[in-house]
């Protein structure tokens, strides 16, 4: 290990750690959202809604309030990883967000006014992957949390 990435890490827990890479991800891809190129079809972007033909790689489409969530979501997550139980906090509430959000993709007509943010088929299984990936490492580390409070 490295004398700066040591320095770095030193006083933080796996869970803040992990939780500061999930957010600063969060943030990459709020960004992303917003680069030519790397967002296919980006000329046809809009504000919101799902008329937006622009897909972050090619794949999972976007909007400009797509794009700012994740970047909101991020930073958030990075705020809250500056403590052990803001970190365990974010992956299980944000877990349950994209739980939420999954099932909200999968009820409503991709094609209507409901799909405001817009999700496309590849958005909802990625929310469904987040979700039970944060809410997992949420709770693997919540013993963590309990643990340094005894």
């Amino acid at each position: 290990m490295t004398q700066s990435h040591a320095k770095a890490t030193q006083g933080r827990t796996t869970a803040q750690i992990v939780t500061m890479v999930v957010a600063f991800v969060f943030v990459l891809v709020g960004l992303l959202g917003f680069v030519p190129g790397i967002t296919t079809d980006f000329d046809s972007m809009t504000f919101a809604g799902h008329h937006s033909d622009a897909k972050l790689l090619g794949i999972f489409e976007v909007s400009v309030l797509h794009n700012i969530v994740h970047l909101l979501f991020g930073v958030v997550g990075l705020l809250m990883a500056r403590t052990l139980g803001g970190s365990v906090t974010y992956l299980v509430i944000g877990g349950a967000i994209y739980f939420v959000l999954w099932l909200y993709g999968l009820f409503i007509d991709l094609d209507s006014a409901a799909n405001f943010v817009p999700f496309n088929d590849a958005d909802n299984w990625l929310h469904l992957v987040l979700a039970v990936g944060m809410i997992g490492l949420g709770a693997a580390f919540s013993r963590q949390t309990r643990r340094t409070v005894r």
